[in-house]
């Protein structure tokens, strides 16, 4: 029986999901924490992400202890401590600053398909991760990543292309991951031993 199904999401103990869509055959893994977000379909975080005010493409890996739109505080005030803004959690006659928890949550990052953020990778707020990118381990992302690129460092910068440009290009083209869930099926014996250009040649991408 597979562990992962179309109808609801596989949720670990411990993680919360907060106004948020999550796609078929999901998972979100134990501690973690997905807020004001969408997580498309087949993608799945591991142990203790912390997600945020981004929209995750289809067969996302985001690796355990990743952050995703990680929130800032206010700079340009007397104080950045938050009792500027969770301003309730401290007097009884004052509310939280609504405003700022929506100019927060306006600040929208993006995650690509078929992308790969290796363990504790930070994605700041506003940042597109490209189809296919794959970002190194302990990287913090400061600006855009471009699709199959392979990006590291703090900050992270490009290391590498996953593919070439034109393989790149067609296999946007070819959208794999939009296919049905039994066309992946027919076709996974090629996904694992097929190279990706053999695989663009056999299915017309």
């Amino acid at each position: 029986m597979a562990r992962l199904k179309e109808t609801e999401p596989f949720i670990h103990e411990g993680a919360t999901v907060t106004a948020s869509r999550l796609g078929r055959f999901t998972e979100i893994g134990q501690g973690s924490r997905v807020a004001f977000s969408e997580i498309g379909d087949y993608s799945y975080c591991d142990r203790y992400a912390d997600i945020a005010n981004t929209m995750v493409g289809k067969f996302a890996n985001i690796a355990s202890f990743c952050r995703i739109g990680p929130t800032d505080h206010p700079l340009e005030t007397a104080a950045l401590h938050h009792f500027l803004y969770r301003s309730a959690d401290y007097w009884d006659d004052e509310t939280d600053d609504a405003a700022f928890f929506a100019r927060r949550r306006a600040r929208i990052g993006a995650v690509g398909h078929d992308t790969w953020l290796g363990h504790g990778a930070v994605i700041r707020p506003e940042v597109t991760v490209g189809h296919g990118a794959v970002v190194a381990s302990l990287s913090v992302v400061t600006k855009d990543v471009a699709p199959y690129e392979i990006v590291g460092g703090v900050p992270a910068k490009p290391l590498r292309r996953r593919q070439p440009p034109e393989i790149a290009e067609r296999l946007i083209a070819l959208a794999w991951w939009d296919w049905s869930h039994e066309r992946l099926r027919e076709a996974l014996p090629d996904f694992r031993a097929m190279k990706a250009e053999a695989f663009l040649e056999k299915y017309g991408g």
